[in-house]
C-alpha cells in the first residue's frame, strides 16, 4: 500500500504541475492587467503610466511569462504564494482569513445535507412507488434542475423580505448561518438521495441480501449490515469530490448571502486580474480534489474487502 499511495502523491505532483501550467498561461492571456486601473470609492481610476511600470517592476510582471512561472512556482514550493495585488497580503493570509467561514458554512452543509440525504435515499428504496419515494423523487428533480442561486434568491425573497424572520445575509451571527446553510445542505441532500436510493435498490436485490434474510436476521441488520455497506461504493466516490467542494465554498452562496469566504473570493481576482489569489486557490483545489481521490480509493479496500489497492479483487 505504501507503495501505492507514493505512486499516486507523484502523480498528483505531475498533475499540479502540468495545471499550474495552464493555469498560469489562461490568465495572463486575459486581455488586460492588474494595474491597468485600480478601484475608487466609486469607479475605476486609470494609474499614471510610470507607475503602473513601476508596480509591474516590483511584482516582476516585466519579466518574460517564463521567467515570471519560474520565479512563482520556486517561491509556491517555499510556502510563499505572493501577495495579493487587491489585498496587499500574502495570500496565504488572505486564505487562512478567508478560509474560516467557508469551512463553518461547508461542515454545517454536510452535517445536514448528507445524513438527510442517505436516510432518505435508504427509506425510498426500501418502499418503492410509495408517498415517500415520489417526494424523494421531487427533491431531488427540484434540486438538480433548479440553479443553486435562484433558491438562495427565492429564500431570501420569501424568509427574508416577506416572513423577516432571517436576516438576508452576513455571516457575525448565528442566525445568519441559517439560511445559507440551508441552502447549500438542500443541493446535497438531493444527491445523495438520488444516488444512495439508485445503489439500495440494486443491493436489496442481490443474492447476499435475500441469503440473509433467508437465515432469519433481522431487517435492520439486513439493511444496514449487507446492503448498505455494499451500497456505500458509489457513495464514497460521491463524497470525496463533494466534501472537497463543500469546505472550498460556493462562489453562488457566498456572494448571494455576502459571506467572507473564498469561494466568491476567485470571482473577484479573476476580476482584478489577481494572479496570485488565482493561482494559489487553484492549485489548492486541484490538490485537495486529487487527495479526495486518493483517500476515496483507500477507502473503497475498507469498505469491501474484495478490493485490493491497485484495483484487483
Amino acid at each position: 500500500m505504501a507503495r501505492y499511495v507514493l505512486g499516486r502523491f507523484f502523480g498528483i505532483i505531475g498533475v499540479l504541475f502540468i495545471v499550474s501550467i495552464m493555469i498560469f498561461l489562461m490568465i495572463h492571456s486575459i486581455p488586460g492587467g492588474p494595474f491597468d486601473a485600480m478601484p475608487t470609492t466609486s469607479e475605476f481610476r486609470e494609474i499614471p503610466e510610470h507607475i503602473r511600470e513601476k508596480l509591474m517592476a516590483k511584482y516582476g510582471l516585466d519579466k518574460p511569462l517564463y521567467v515570471q512561472y519560474f520565479r512563482y512556482m520556486w517561491a509556491a514550493l517555499r510556502g510563499d504564494f505572493g501577495i495579493s495585488f487587491r489585498y496587499g497580503e500574502p495570500v496565504t493570509d488572505f486564505i487562512s482569513r478567508s478560509w474560516p467561514a467557508t469551512a463553518q458554512l461547508g461542515l454545517s452543509a454536510m452535517a445536514i445535507g448528507i445524513p438527510i440525504g442517505i436516510g432518505l435515499g435508504i427509506l425510498a428504496a426500501l418502499r418503492p412507488n410509495t408517498w415517500l419515494d415520489y417526494l424523494t423523487n421531487v427533491v431531488v428533480i427540484t434540486t438538480f434542475v433548479t440553479p443553486v442561486f435562484v433558491i438562495a434568491i427565492m429564500s431570501i425573497i420569501i424568509f427574508a423580505v416577506v416572513l423577516r424572520w432571517l436576516p438576508s445575509g452576513g455571516w457575525g451571527e448565528p442566525n445568519q448561518w441559517i439560511l445559507p446553510t440551508a441552502v447549500y445542505a438542500l443541493g446535497q441532500i438531493g444527491g445523495m438521495a438520488r444516488f444512495t436510493r439508485s445503489s439500495m435498490v440494486d443491493a436489496m436485490q442481490a443474492e447476499y441480501v435475500r441469503t440473509a434474510r433467508a437465515k432469519g436476521l433481522r431487517e435492520r441488520a439486513v439493511v444496514m449490515r449487507h446492503a448498505f455497506r455494499a451500497a456505500s461504493l458509489p457513495l464514497i466516490t460521491l463524497l470525496g469530490p463533494m466534501v472537497v467542494n463543500l469546505l472550498l465554498g460556493s462562489f453562488f452562496i457566498e456572494a448571494i448571502f455576502r459571506i467572507p469566504g473564498i469561494g466568491g473570493q476567485i470571482t473577484l481576482a479573476l476580476y482584478n486580474r489577481d494572479y496570485p489569489v488565482i493561482m494559489a486557490l487553484i492549485l489548492l483545489w486541484t490538490f485537495a480534489i486529487a487527495i479526495a481521490y486518493l483517500v476515496t480509493d483507500l477507502l473503497y479496500g475498507v469498505v469491501d474487502p474484495r478490493i485490493r489497492v491497485g484495483g484487483t479483487m
